[in-house]
């Protein structure tokens, strides 16, 4: 009997080691565990395709690989199906890719096949990565195109992660499509570096060699609109915001407690400024820090609502800032609900004593990559065209929380990690933010149980982003 609750605790423990471990070292993920693929394909696809999809899973690592043929309302059915699977697999997995091919403008539903995956127990703590494939006659180049550059270069750059190889592909893909409506999205609530190629994620890696780095050595401005009225906390957001940008080179304007038509106006007047200035301008940062509606609506002090969206396409017509990057934070809600998170909440004395790992935001460890910006869903098609990066301090549906004496974590966060290392590449910083959110526990007002946040990014970022050299 003793030997039996031994063997059974030692074998909890290599569990929880293993939770523990996800990340590796230095926030990289360890993809010790099997790699599985999933191709979803609806009949009209093309086989050549899916074979390309073949050849670059091979190429990634992914020892097992399935395909299955089904209609696109049948996708989810299916993806529940893989999910069993993989739990019924009896061990931890190193990372999921699962590619959703389909003409363009069927997929309008994606987030409800992700969120089925996220529910995944084997996959807790893993990468799991959604490829979005659909081909738009006379549009897009074609699905083999993007998939062939992505193969390539992870063989040939196998340090280099997963974000930065998709930023180098979408700058690539950008220059062959000569500009035209074609634009690569990727959306990410990742907590660490995910490297597929054959290395150990914890050597150290060479300095990336890119084809391109955005160029900021011109003007930069920033926008920072906070709504203060009955947000306590949001002075110190405001405060550390504006002193970050400021450090970095930004001329700052500062709006307080805008209405939504003023949200509305800044922004317009905040592009007109821009293109009227002397001289080039090489980035611009936009900061909206409000409460939230239940569809992700941003709420002035008025309390009427205004589309973030809408605020994104305003600036995206600067001429000024024709291929440069533009940034924008959003400190809100996006919906109203309450994360626990995935993991272990109330354990025996001896699992507590084996330190078991804390939770994980449910949706977090998530990469999606919509290869044709046409076939994404308008909820989910903010950055219309290339070179934008916003980032969500909530998932989609979730609660940003903020608390009175520090402001918000996500600010907070972001501007230590900034200070820290502002000659960082933008996207690993912000993957590093998240990381460091993913791991605190948020005891809200309204609940007597620690919650979890994640933050969302989404990036058509084409060249590498740098803030200082």
């Amino acid at each position: 009997m003793m030997a039996f609750l031994v063997s059974g605790t030692l074998r909890v423990a290599a569990q929880m080691a293993d939770a523990r471990d996800s990340l590796g070292r230095k926030g990289k993920y360890n993809l010790q565990g099997p790699r599985v693929a999933l191709t979803l394909s609806s009949p009209e696809v093309l086989a050549s395709t899916v074979a390309v999809l073949e050849d670059v899973f091979q190429t990634l690592g992914f020892e097992s690989r399935q395909r299955r043929e089904a209609s696109v309302q049948d996708f989810l059915g299916e993806l529940t199906r893989f999910r069993k699977q993989l739990d019924a697999h009896g061990g931890p997995m190193g990372c999921a890719l699962v590619a959703l091919v389909a003409p363009s403008g069927q997929l309008r539903q994606p987030q409800q096949l992700v969120r089925e995956l996220s529910r995944c127990g084997a996959l807790r703590g893993c990468p799991k990565v959604f490829l979005l494939l659909s081909s738009t006659p006379g549009g897009a180049p074609k699905p083999g195109a993007f998939l062939t550059g992505l193969g390539e270069l992870c063989r040939r750059c196998p340090h280099w992660s997963l974000l930065q190889l998709l930023t180098e592909v979408f700058c690539r893909m950008a220059e062959e499509s000569s500009g035209a409506t074609y634009c690569p999205v990727l959306w990410s609530s990742l907590r660490g570096a995910l490297c597929l190629g054959d290395v150990e994620p914890w050597r150290p890696k060479p300095e990336p060699s890119f084809s391109a780095q955005y160029d900021l050595s011109g003007a930069r401005a920033a926008l920072l609109l906070s709504v203060m009225r009955d947000r306590p906390g949001a002075q110190h957001d405001v405060k550390a915001l504006r002193d970050l940008c400021q450090a970095l080179g930004f001329e700052t304007t500062l709006r307080t407690d805008p209405t939504a038509q003023a949200f509305q106006e800044e922004v317009a007047q905040f592009r007109k400024q821009l293109d009227t200035h002397k001289g080039p301008v090489s980035c611009a940062l936009v900061a909206l820090m409000a409460h939230g509606g239940p569809q992700g609506q941003l709420l002035g002090a008025d309390g009427q609502e205004v589309q973030p969206e809408a605020l994104v396409q305003e600036l995206n017509c600067c001429g000024a800032l024709w291929g440069r990057p533009k940034i924008f934070l959003l400190q809100a809600c996006r919906g109203g609900h309450r994360d626990t998170g995935m993991g272990p909440r109330a354990l025996p004395w001896f699992w507590r004593w084996l330190q078991a790992p804390p939770a994980i935001p449910s949706y977090a460890d998530i990469l999606q990559i919509h290869v044709d910006a046409q076939g994404r869903s308008s909820r989910r098609s903010s950055p219309g065209n290339s070179d934008i990066l916003m980032v969500y301090a909530a998932t989609e549906g979730c609660v940003a929380y903020r608390d009175e004496k520090k402001g918000s974590d996500f600010i907070q966060t972001l501007v230590e990690v900034l200070r820290t290392n502002p000659g960082g590449d933008f996207l690993e910083l912000l993957t590093e933010v998240n990381r460091q959110v993913c791991e605190l526990d948020v005891l809200g007002p309204d609940c007597d149980e620690p919650r979890k946040a994640c933050l969302e990014i989404c990036s058509s970022l084409r060249r590498r982003l740098c803030l200082q050299a």
